[in-house]
Protein backbone atom coordinates (compact mmCIF):
# COMPACT_ATOMS: atom_id res chain seq x y z
CA UNK A 1 0.00 0.00 0.00
CA UNK A 2 2.82 2.38 0.92
CA UNK A 3 4.40 2.01 -2.52
CA UNK A 4 1.25 3.51 -4.06
CA UNK A 5 1.60 6.74 -2.05
CA UNK A 6 4.24 8.27 -4.29
CA UNK A 7 4.49 11.70 -5.88
CA UNK A 8 4.46 10.10 -9.34
CA UNK A 9 1.18 8.25 -8.66
CA UNK A 10 -0.48 11.38 -7.22
CA UNK A 11 0.68 13.41 -10.22
CA UNK A 12 -0.60 10.72 -12.61
CA UNK A 13 -3.91 10.62 -10.74
CA UNK A 14 -4.34 14.39 -11.15
CA UNK A 15 -3.62 14.18 -14.87
CA UNK A 16 -5.97 11.21 -15.29
CA UNK A 17 -8.87 12.88 -13.46
CA UNK A 18 -8.49 15.93 -15.71
CA UNK A 19 -8.24 13.67 -18.79
CA UNK A 20 -11.35 11.70 -17.79
CA UNK A 21 -13.27 14.95 -17.26
CA UNK A 22 -12.31 16.30 -20.69
CA UNK A 23 -12.90 13.04 -22.56
CA UNK A 24 -16.11 12.39 -20.63
CA UNK A 25 -17.93 15.48 -21.93
CA UNK A 26 -19.16 13.79 -25.12
CA UNK A 27 -20.16 10.74 -23.07
CA UNK A 28 -22.24 12.88 -20.70
CA UNK A 29 -23.83 14.64 -23.66
CA UNK A 30 -24.87 11.30 -25.17
CA UNK A 31 -26.32 10.11 -21.85
CA UNK A 32 -28.34 13.31 -21.41
CA UNK A 33 -29.81 13.14 -24.91
CA UNK A 34 -30.43 9.38 -25.00
CA UNK A 35 -32.09 9.31 -21.55
CA UNK A 36 -34.86 11.55 -22.92
CA UNK A 37 -35.99 8.65 -25.11
CA UNK A 38 -37.12 6.77 -21.97
CA UNK A 39 -40.53 7.31 -20.26
CA UNK A 40 -40.53 10.68 -18.48
CA UNK A 41 -40.99 9.25 -14.98
CA UNK A 42 -38.01 6.90 -15.38
CA UNK A 43 -35.47 9.19 -17.06
CA UNK A 44 -33.61 10.09 -13.87
CA UNK A 45 -33.28 6.46 -12.74
CA UNK A 46 -32.20 5.51 -16.28
CA UNK A 47 -29.34 8.02 -16.10
CA UNK A 48 -28.43 6.89 -12.57
CA UNK A 49 -28.30 3.16 -13.28
CA UNK A 50 -26.88 3.61 -16.76
CA UNK A 51 -23.91 5.53 -15.39
CA UNK A 52 -23.38 3.24 -12.35
CA UNK A 53 -23.44 0.03 -14.43
CA UNK A 54 -21.27 1.61 -17.11
CA UNK A 55 -18.63 2.77 -14.59
CA UNK A 56 -18.48 -0.70 -12.99
CA UNK A 57 -18.11 -2.30 -16.41
CA UNK A 58 -15.50 0.31 -17.36
CA UNK A 59 -13.36 -0.77 -14.40
CA UNK A 60 -13.82 -4.41 -15.41
CA UNK A 61 -12.82 -3.48 -18.97
CA UNK A 62 -9.79 -1.60 -17.63
CA UNK A 63 -8.69 -4.66 -15.62
CA UNK A 64 -9.15 -6.90 -18.66
CA UNK A 65 -7.29 -4.51 -20.96
CA UNK A 66 -4.29 -4.30 -18.61
CA UNK A 67 -4.10 -8.11 -18.72
CA UNK A 68 -4.93 -8.61 -22.39
CA UNK A 69 -3.53 -5.52 -24.12
CA UNK A 70 -0.72 -7.49 -25.74
CA UNK A 71 -3.14 -10.14 -27.03
CA UNK A 72 -5.49 -7.54 -28.54
CA UNK A 73 -2.86 -5.50 -30.38
CA UNK A 74 -2.16 -8.12 -33.04
CA UNK A 75 -3.98 -7.29 -36.33
CA UNK A 76 -6.83 -9.66 -37.19
CA UNK A 77 -6.38 -8.89 -40.85
CA UNK A 78 -4.10 -6.73 -43.01
CA UNK A 79 -5.59 -5.17 -46.15
CA UNK A 80 -3.21 -4.91 -49.07
CA UNK A 81 -5.31 -3.58 -51.97
CA UNK A 82 -2.72 -1.16 -53.32
CA UNK A 83 -4.06 2.33 -53.92
CA UNK A 84 -7.52 1.47 -52.55
CA UNK A 85 -7.36 0.02 -49.04
CA UNK A 86 -4.25 -0.77 -47.03
CA UNK A 87 -3.48 -1.27 -43.35
CA UNK A 88 -4.11 -3.51 -40.40
CA UNK A 89 -7.30 -4.10 -38.42
CA UNK A 90 -7.17 -5.08 -34.75
CA UNK A 91 -9.63 -5.08 -31.85
CA UNK A 92 -9.24 -1.33 -31.26
CA UNK A 93 -9.93 -0.61 -34.94
CA UNK A 94 -13.21 -2.54 -34.86
CA UNK A 95 -14.39 -0.85 -31.65
CA UNK A 96 -13.67 2.63 -33.01
CA UNK A 97 -15.35 1.94 -36.37
CA UNK A 98 -18.50 0.38 -34.88
CA UNK A 99 -18.73 3.08 -32.21
CA UNK A 100 -18.20 5.91 -34.70
CA UNK A 101 -20.80 4.61 -37.15
CA UNK A 102 -23.36 4.00 -34.39
CA UNK A 103 -22.93 7.47 -32.88
CA UNK A 104 -23.20 9.14 -36.32
CA UNK A 105 -26.32 7.07 -37.08
CA UNK A 106 -27.88 8.09 -33.74
CA UNK A 107 -27.16 11.79 -34.33
CA UNK A 108 -28.47 11.79 -37.93
CA UNK A 109 -31.58 9.82 -36.93
CA UNK A 110 -32.45 12.24 -34.11
CA UNK A 111 -31.82 15.30 -36.30
CA UNK A 112 -34.05 13.82 -39.03
CA UNK A 113 -36.72 13.10 -36.42
CA UNK A 114 -36.65 16.71 -35.22
CA UNK A 115 -37.11 17.96 -38.78
CA UNK A 116 -40.02 15.59 -39.46
CA UNK A 117 -42.29 16.48 -36.50
CA UNK A 118 -44.60 19.49 -36.69
CA UNK A 119 -44.93 20.33 -33.00
CA UNK A 120 -42.21 19.44 -30.49
CA UNK A 121 -44.58 19.57 -27.54
CA UNK A 122 -46.86 16.99 -29.19
CA UNK A 123 -44.10 14.67 -30.36
CA UNK A 124 -45.55 11.14 -29.85
CA UNK A 125 -42.14 9.51 -29.89
CA UNK A 126 -40.95 11.73 -27.06
CA UNK A 127 -43.78 10.40 -24.89
CA UNK A 128 -43.60 6.72 -25.81
CA UNK A 129 -39.96 6.43 -26.83
CA UNK A 130 -37.96 3.39 -25.78
CA UNK A 131 -38.31 1.33 -22.65
CA UNK A 132 -36.14 2.21 -19.67
CA UNK A 133 -34.22 -1.07 -20.02
CA UNK A 134 -33.45 -0.37 -23.69
CA UNK A 135 -32.11 3.10 -22.90
CA UNK A 136 -29.98 1.82 -19.98
CA UNK A 137 -28.53 -0.86 -22.27
CA UNK A 138 -27.71 1.72 -24.96
CA UNK A 139 -26.10 4.05 -22.39
CA UNK A 140 -23.98 1.21 -20.99
CA UNK A 141 -22.90 0.03 -24.45
CA UNK A 142 -21.98 3.49 -25.70
CA UNK A 143 -20.26 4.34 -22.40
CA UNK A 144 -17.98 1.37 -23.02
CA UNK A 145 -17.29 2.58 -26.56
CA UNK A 146 -16.49 6.09 -25.30
CA UNK A 147 -14.39 4.67 -22.47
CA UNK A 148 -12.21 2.68 -24.86
CA UNK A 149 -10.57 5.90 -26.05
CA UNK A 150 -10.09 7.28 -22.52
CA UNK A 151 -8.78 3.95 -21.20
CA UNK A 152 -6.21 3.68 -23.99
CA UNK A 153 -5.13 7.26 -23.25
CA UNK A 154 -4.97 6.50 -19.52
CA UNK A 155 -2.84 3.40 -20.07
CA UNK A 156 -0.39 5.57 -21.95
CA UNK A 157 0.13 7.55 -18.71
CA UNK A 158 0.31 4.73 -16.15
CA UNK A 159 -0.47 1.03 -15.74
CA UNK A 160 -1.04 1.18 -11.96
CA UNK A 161 -4.53 -0.27 -11.61
CA UNK A 162 -5.59 1.49 -8.33
CA UNK A 163 -4.65 4.90 -9.78
CA UNK A 164 -6.60 4.19 -12.98
CA UNK A 165 -9.59 2.83 -11.04
CA UNK A 166 -9.77 5.92 -8.78
CA UNK A 167 -9.70 8.21 -11.83
CA UNK A 168 -12.55 6.27 -13.47
CA UNK A 169 -14.63 6.29 -10.26
CA UNK A 170 -14.08 10.06 -9.98
CA UNK A 171 -15.34 10.58 -13.53
CA UNK A 172 -18.38 8.42 -12.72
CA UNK A 173 -19.22 10.51 -9.66
CA UNK A 174 -18.87 13.68 -11.76
CA UNK A 175 -21.24 12.30 -14.41
CA UNK A 176 -23.80 11.37 -11.73
CA UNK A 177 -23.61 14.91 -10.33
CA UNK A 178 -23.90 16.67 -13.70
CA UNK A 179 -26.21 14.39 -15.73
CA UNK A 180 -29.50 15.79 -14.35
CA UNK A 181 -28.37 19.40 -14.77
CA UNK A 182 -27.27 18.87 -18.37
CA UNK A 183 -30.52 17.06 -19.20
CA UNK A 184 -32.72 19.78 -17.64
CA UNK A 185 -30.79 22.45 -19.51
CA UNK A 186 -31.36 20.64 -22.82
CA UNK A 187 -35.08 20.26 -22.05
CA UNK A 188 -35.47 23.99 -21.39
CA UNK A 189 -33.32 24.98 -24.35
CA UNK A 190 -34.28 22.64 -27.18
CA UNK A 191 -32.06 24.47 -29.68
CA UNK A 192 -29.02 23.30 -27.68
CA UNK A 193 -30.18 19.70 -28.10
CA UNK A 194 -29.70 20.20 -31.84
CA UNK A 195 -26.25 21.61 -31.09
CA UNK A 196 -25.51 18.56 -28.95
CA UNK A 197 -26.53 16.20 -31.75
CA UNK A 198 -24.17 17.92 -34.18
CA UNK A 199 -21.39 17.64 -31.60
CA UNK A 200 -22.16 13.91 -31.36
CA UNK A 201 -21.87 13.74 -35.14
CA UNK A 202 -18.36 15.19 -34.87
CA UNK A 203 -17.58 12.69 -32.08
CA UNK A 204 -18.50 9.87 -34.48
CA UNK A 205 -16.07 11.27 -37.05
CA UNK A 206 -13.38 11.51 -34.34
CA UNK A 207 -13.83 7.84 -33.43
CA UNK A 208 -13.62 6.78 -37.10
CA UNK A 209 -10.37 8.73 -37.36
CA UNK A 210 -9.00 6.96 -34.28
CA UNK A 211 -9.50 3.63 -36.09
CA UNK A 212 -6.86 4.54 -38.70
CA UNK A 213 -3.68 4.32 -36.62
CA UNK A 214 -4.97 1.91 -33.94
CA UNK A 215 -3.11 -1.17 -35.20
CA UNK A 216 -0.05 0.87 -36.24
CA UNK A 217 0.32 2.40 -32.77
CA UNK A 218 -0.19 -0.93 -31.03
CA UNK A 219 2.47 -2.69 -33.10
CA UNK A 220 4.77 0.34 -33.63
CA UNK A 221 4.61 -0.40 -37.35
CA UNK A 222 3.66 2.46 -39.68
CA UNK A 223 2.91 0.02 -42.51
CA UNK A 224 -0.24 -1.02 -40.58
CA UNK A 225 -1.64 2.54 -40.76
CA UNK A 226 -4.97 2.38 -42.63
CA UNK A 227 -4.86 4.15 -46.00
CA UNK A 228 -7.93 4.74 -48.15
CA UNK A 229 -7.22 5.55 -51.82
CA UNK A 230 -3.64 6.29 -50.82
CA UNK A 231 -4.55 8.74 -48.04
CA UNK A 232 -3.90 7.95 -44.37
CA UNK A 233 -6.95 7.79 -42.13
CA UNK A 234 -5.75 10.19 -39.43
CA UNK A 235 -7.45 11.02 -36.11
CA UNK A 236 -8.67 14.53 -35.39
CA UNK A 237 -6.57 16.12 -32.67
CA UNK A 238 -8.31 16.85 -29.36
CA UNK A 239 -7.40 20.52 -29.83
CA UNK A 240 -9.20 20.62 -33.18
CA UNK A 241 -12.20 18.75 -31.76
CA UNK A 242 -12.71 21.09 -28.82
CA UNK A 243 -12.06 24.15 -30.97
CA UNK A 244 -14.81 22.92 -33.33
CA UNK A 245 -17.15 22.42 -30.38
CA UNK A 246 -16.32 25.89 -29.05
CA UNK A 247 -17.06 27.46 -32.44
CA UNK A 248 -20.42 25.62 -32.65
CA UNK A 249 -21.37 26.79 -29.15
CA UNK A 250 -20.36 30.41 -29.89
CA UNK A 251 -22.33 30.39 -33.16
CA UNK A 252 -25.40 29.10 -31.30
CA UNK A 253 -25.05 31.74 -28.56
CA UNK A 254 -24.62 34.59 -31.07
CA UNK A 255 -27.48 33.33 -33.22
CA UNK A 256 -29.81 32.96 -30.21
CA UNK A 257 -28.98 36.49 -29.05
CA UNK A 258 -29.53 37.88 -32.54
CA UNK A 259 -32.89 36.12 -32.85
CA UNK A 260 -34.02 37.54 -29.49
CA UNK A 261 -32.97 41.02 -30.63
CA UNK A 262 -34.93 40.66 -33.89
CA UNK A 263 -37.98 39.40 -32.00
CA UNK A 264 -37.87 42.42 -29.64
CA UNK A 265 -37.53 44.84 -32.58
CA UNK A 266 -40.51 43.27 -34.36
CA UNK A 267 -42.53 43.43 -31.15
CA UNK A 268 -41.80 47.17 -30.79
CA UNK A 269 -42.69 47.77 -34.45
CA UNK A 270 -46.08 46.11 -33.98
CA UNK A 271 -46.92 48.21 -30.90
Amino acid sequence: MAELLTFENFANLGVLIFLQAVLGFDNLLYISIESQRAPADKQRSVRLWGIIIAVVLRIVLLFAMIRLIDAMKEPFYVFNITGILEGGVNFSTIVFIIGGIFIMYTAVKEISHMLSIEHLEHDPEAKSGKSAAQVVLLIVMMNLVFSFDSILSALAITDVFPVLAIAILSSGVAMLALADGVTEFLKKNRMYEVLGLFILLIVGVVLLGEAGPAAAHAMHDDSLQIRVFGYELLPMSKTTFYFSVLVLVLVEIVQSGYQRKLAEERKHEQM
